[in-house]
């Protein structure tokens, strides 16, 4: 069984332009078909597949029409949203670019939300043994969060992730231009992720994105802390690709968040990734005060702000047996124990806590009360 570890995470905050990670390039770009030109002449192909959602098909595809290198990509269409995250639409990728003529040296662009960027991911590493593919987040939970690691997969067996590989694509290209036109739930759903990245890395980044005006957002500034924010994934994935140690930090919230997603998706009421996983915080920073002593001013602050931007979700007493089973599933653990990751202070990581089945029905207790 792992260890339990206290990390300090202390990234290099700076403006982010080009970088690389295990042969990933993350690019904070100023024009988007003239960066998607350079990523594509930089990766050898025969053909060039676009794998888009209805929307991003409809909404985001235009904007790269000008883009001379996909004159004549193939389109490959998948329905949008979570519940499409699955084996039947991972297969129809697969027979598309089979009968598309795609060989082993293909290449796939991702356009699209967490959604597109892990099944497409998932869907080129697996084409052929792997087929090379460039991720273009649309959404912020994307930008920040799904479409940099280099994680994949779908969901399977009424479970989040279950099945994926580790893959990182080619390149990253994001454009904040398109967060202008973010409705405010898919918002706040990105802005969960950058919450967490904010408590695992710098007392500063965490109090500046609580205290970041969302009714009135400054494009400007939100590009720059989506720069940070990304850093801070990017620090921790090159330290540690393949989730030995280090990486679990990425997992704060979402030991507890994935058991509300998939209850939520169960029970016909699915819930926003970025929402799971800000409700996931407030339990799992419960147990960082009662566990590794995280402050308790500090989680007051961010459970505030959680239940004030995020609202709450809603299950009884009844659903908490169900709930720890969920969390049994997690692939963090080892031998059936439940593995948390925790804090003792921002950017003070406790890696592979373990805690007892009462102690995480009370933390759903500290839910129900305190998020109403």
């Amino acid at each position: 069984m792992p260890q339990p570890e206290t990390r300090k995470f202390r990234p290099t905050i700076k403006h982010l332009s080009h970088t690389t990670m295990n042969k990933q390039e993350v690019i904070l770009c100023e024009n988007l078909p003239d960066t998607l030109g350079s990523a594509l002449g930089q990766c050898p192909h025969d053909k060039v597949f676009v794998l888009t959602d209805e929307h991003t098909h409809r909404l985001c595809l235009p904007l790269l029409r000008d883009v001379e290198e996909l004159t004549d990509a193939g389109e490959i269409v998948i329905g949008p949203e979570d519940t499409h995250k699955n084996l039947a639409t991972l297969t129809s990728v697969w027979a598309a670019l089979s009968n598309g003529g795609a060989t082993r040296h293909s290449l796939m662009v991702n356009l699209g939300g967490g959604m597109v960027t892990d099944l497409g991911g998932f869907a080129a590493s697996t084409f052929k043994r792997g087929i090379p593919y460039i991720n273009i987040p649309t959404t912020l939970l994307a930008m920040v969060d799904a479409a940099v690691g280099g994680k994949t997969g779908i969901n399977f067996n009424g479970l989040k992730n279950e099945v994926g590989a580790f893959a990182p694509a080619a390149s990253v290209i994001i454009e904040t231009e398109f967060l202008r036109t973010l409705d405010r739930r898919n918002f706040f759903s990105g802005y969960a992720e950058m919450l967490k990245h904010g408590l695992i890395s710098t007392t500063e980044h965490w109090a500046e994105l609580l205290a970041f005006d969302t009714d009135d957002i400054d494009y400007a500034r939100l590009k720059a802390m989506v720069g940070r924010s990304v850093q801070v994934k990017e620090g921790i994935v090159h330290e540690d690709p393949l989730e030995h140690g280090i990486r679990k930090a990425l997992n704060l919230g979402h030991t507890v968040g994935h058991a509300f997603e998939s209850l939520a998706l169960a029970e016909g009421r699915p819930v926003l990734h970025g929402y799971a996983v800000a409700w996931g915080m407030v339990c799992e920073l419960y147990l960082s005060c009662l566990q590794a002593g995280f402050p308790q001013e500090k989680m007051r602050q961010t459970v505030r702000f959680i239940k004030d931007n995020y609202g709450s979700f809603g299950f009884d007493c009844k659903e908490y047996d169900r709930l720890y089973d969920l969390m049994k599933h997690d692939k963090k653990n080892t031998a059936g124990v439940i593995n948390f990751t925790l804090l003792k202070d921002v950017g003070e990581i406790a890696l592979n806590q373990t805690t007892d089945r009462e102690t995480v029905f009370g933390a759903f207790d500290f839910f129900r009360e305190t998020m109403g």
